[in-house]
């Protein structure tokens, strides 16, 4: 038979879209064709994919090929489609048994050398192959852990084609020993992960040491973050430098509750779109933290870049906070583009390559100078600011400003968290949905 089909998976922002890879072997000259509007990296799959098959020891078919990704109209990219071609092409010359992989989900890099490269977004592929039905699924070894995470799907970790023909054939599984250089990072996860953008996911160790214990006085200030987390309401920090706004900010997702099930995989889906997974944390179930610089701009904030939009700030800090220090120093037009997540709980970017909805389901907390020197006070001492520059307005702003002054020493978190946790099921019955459905969405649905 010289037809073949597997399937793998387009992501359009966190949002997977099935798609069906069919190989054709034909007489004619010897060429790879591929089609079904890939970009560049995926183009690039052809080179690759017979590079992997000579090196697995497989020959590789002499005569015309044409690989196609249906539908079509999709925009495809990135190069995990790598071992679902490989897969097609194999079954296509007769190699594998194409009743084998037609029922089968494909995700992953191919290296050179036949090695299978963990790519990133497994979580929400994995996602939209359960939703359409899909029962098994093929990933690197390095993300298996991560696609574990949906229920009712088998995951198949491989770390090269060579071990993947095995399993589909019954064949003996050759040795696949872990190549990795003793004081240097796994060379396969390069491309994995991608520069933090200013995000923290808290873990265990790090959730334990933001403690408000740390906080010296501030009993107004801390009380307004015990409130702003039960109750799910922004929050506006202001006063002179020094005062501790930071510190009390960093402080507020440790208030937050652990994210429930569902919230913890939206948020992962969306840390693993945007290469920002820990290592060997394949599922983050505490509340993110994001905190750009005043100097990031808008498709950073909100999603954006070349071609398709990936995600931007406010869907890195969705379930979690958001921070903006020294707000004032942001652009209008940025502050005034959070006014659709905030209102909404989601992002929708349109580009010419297409649209797509992003959630941005979040906290907001605000940091300001009281003016540009930081010195103005009710007294006026020391401050060398003319009136108009004294905290301009720049935009809406979504809380009242906070004046922090030293008061006791506060308590745990510990205490606090539990206090938060009580207070929420009393805001949701005396306020109803309203009260949370610009913040966290913090009814249950």
């Amino acid at each position: 038979m010289a037809f073949a089909r597997t399937c793998s998976v387009a992501l359009v922002g966190v949002d997977g879209v099935i798609v069906e890879v069919q190989a054709d072997l034909e007489p004619g000259v010897a060429a790879f064709t591929l089609v079904g509007l890939p970009d560049k990296a995926l183009s690039e799959a052809r080179d690759r994919v017979r590079a992997a098959i000579v090196n697995s020891g497989e020959a590789w078919p002499q005569r015309k090929l044409t690989v196609g990704l249906s539908p079509a109209s999709v925009p495809k990219s990135g190069s995990g489609f790598d071992l679902a071609v490989a897969c097609a092409v194999l079954a296509a010359a007769e190699r594998l048994d194409p009743s084998a992989i037609a029922d089968l989900l494909l995700i992953g890099e191919l290296g050179l050398d036949g090695r299978v490269r963990p790519v990133r977004g497994v979580l929400p592929s994995v996602l939209a192959a359960a939703d359409a039905g899909y029962e098994r699924v093929v990933v690197a070894e390095q993300t298996a852990a991560e696609a574990e995470l949906v229920p009712g799907v088998s995951v198949i970790g491989v770390r090269s084609l060579r071990q993947l023909i095995a399993v589909l054939t019954g064949a003996p599984e050759p040795e696949e020993p872990p190549e990795r250089i003793v004081g240097r990072p796994d060379p396969l996860m390069a491309g994995l992960m991608l520069p933090s953008a200013g995000v923290r996911g808290l873990p265990d160790e790090a959730a334990s040491r933001m403690d408000l214990a740390d906080v010296a006085g501030q009993y107004e200030a801390r009380r307004a973050l015990e409130i702003a987390a039960a109750g799910g309401h922004h929050l506006y920090l202001k006063g002179p430098p020094g005062a501790g706004k930071t510190m009390l900010a960093e402080r507020l997702p440790a208030l937050l509750p652990r994210l429930t099930q569902k919230d913890a995989l939206e948020v992962t889906a969306v840390h693993s779109v945007a290469g920002l997974l820990p290592a060997g944390r394949p599922l983050i179930d505490h509340a993110p933290y994001c905190s750009p610089h005043h100097s990031t701009t808008m498709p950073a904030i909100v999603g954006g870049g070349s071609g398709l939009p990936r995600p931007g700030a406010v869907s890195l800090a969705h379930r979690g906070v958001l921070f903006l220090d020294e707000a004032p120093e942001f652009p209008v037009r940025v502050l005034d583009a959070l006014r659709q997540p905030l209102e909404a709980g989601e992002v929708v970017i349109a580009r010419s390559a297409g649209s797509l909805r992003l959630p941005a389901r979040f906290l907001l907390c605000l940091a300001a100078n009281p003016c540009p020197c930081g010195r103005h006070s009710r007294r006026g001492e020391g401050c060398e600011c003319t009136p108009a520059m004294v905290f301009p307005v720049k935009s809406t702003c979504w809380a009242e400003g906070l004046s922090m002054h030293p008061i006791a020493m506060p308590p745990a978190t510990a205490g606090r968290r539990y206090d938060v946790r009580a207070s929420r099921p009393v805001a949701s019955g005396r306020w109803g949905i309203s009260l949370f459905r610009y913040s966290l969405g913090l009814l249950p649905k």
